[in-house]
């Protein structure tokens, strides 16, 4: 039972939150009422979950030597050495397969993206990671291909406002983990993490500003666009965008004076103040769109 358990935190089932970008065709496109609709986003969403996760196994397999030495990573199943590095090629082989399995299932465009977000993803264990600026712009990559395979992968076209924001505010949680980072190590921080050599708290803090302003003023024109007031048949979205900066708010609070930033999964599920006010931007959204 044990040895279950180290291979489900290897898994890092708290990060699946993350998938739930899938689903933000389904809102935004009105399909939530289509069950065959509903039924594809689910699947592209657990074939996201498994293939995820297997890259999440390859990617502590390639660093676990840094993560021995991480103050906190040093507990991961693979750097304590609670699961074998064979035991974690072969969950990592097996997650992706039934994952691609899945997406096929889904459908056709749906295993192409999830083929992309497998091979990008593995890049960057590997080799983009160590790159400065680009390794955030992955990141906010592979938050992209899910809502790609949300919207494009199970028919609903993709809407270029829904995109430039779901690009913002991914951008945003990457330079938030860098500065997390930089906090967290100190002056070890290039012993972990390469790249973070080539960041400084000066250039993050101006990074995560201009991606916050974005992040807002982009949700903001959206929901003042002719074209979204004319498709969710109301001119109330507005009134969610004091949701979005409180988030956005909170969020570098967190950061900055509780030493957050580094999970956003973890961060969304245990501050009340972020669980409280995305559940409300979610609950108002629907209603006023519905």
């Amino acid at each position: 039972m044990k040895k279950l358990i180290e291979l489900l935190r290897l898994m890092r089932p708290h990060q699946w939150v993350k998938n739930a970008f899938v689903f933000v065709g389904l809102l935004f496109g009105h399909a939530w009422h289509d069950p065959h609709l509903v039924t594809q986003a689910v699947i592209a969403f657990v074939a996201f979950c498994l293939v995820s996760s297997a890259i999440y196994t390859i990617n502590d397999i390639v660093d676990i030597e840094q993560d021995r030495q991480h103050p906190k990573k040093c507990k991961r199943p693979l750097a304590s050495g609670s699961v074998s590095v064979p035991a974690a090629v072969i969950l990592a082989v097996l997650l992706g397969g039934l994952g691609l399995a899945l997406a096929y299932n889904a459908s056709q465009i749906v295993l192409l993206i999830l083929i992309g977000y497998a091979l990008i993803n593995i890049a960057y264990s590997l080799r983009l990671k160590h790159v400065v600026i680009l390794d955030v712009f992955i990141i906010a990559t592979g938050f992209m291909l899910r809502i790609l395979a949300g919207t494009l992968g199970i028919g609903i076209p993709p809407s270029q406002w829904l995109l430039l924001c779901g690009l913002m505010v991914t951008l945003f949680l990457g330079f938030t983990k860098r500065r997390a980072e930089i906090i967290a190590l100190s002056e070890d921080k290039t012993t972990h993490r390469k790249v973070l050599e080539h960041y400084s708290p000066v250039l993050l803090d101006k990074m995560i500003g201009v991606t916050a302003a974005g992040l807002i003023m982009s949700y903001s024109l959206y929901t003042m666009n002719a074209d979204t007031i004319r498709i969710h048949n109301t001119p109330n979205l507005i009134y969610t965008v004091p949701f979005v900066m409180y988030g956005v708010f909170r969020y570098i609070y967190l950061l900055h004076h509780q030493n957050r930033g580094g999970d956003t999964a973890h961060d969304l599920v245990r501050d009340p103040h972020l669980i409280i006010v995305v559940g409300a931007w979610a609950v108002t959204t629907f209603l006023l769109i519905a």
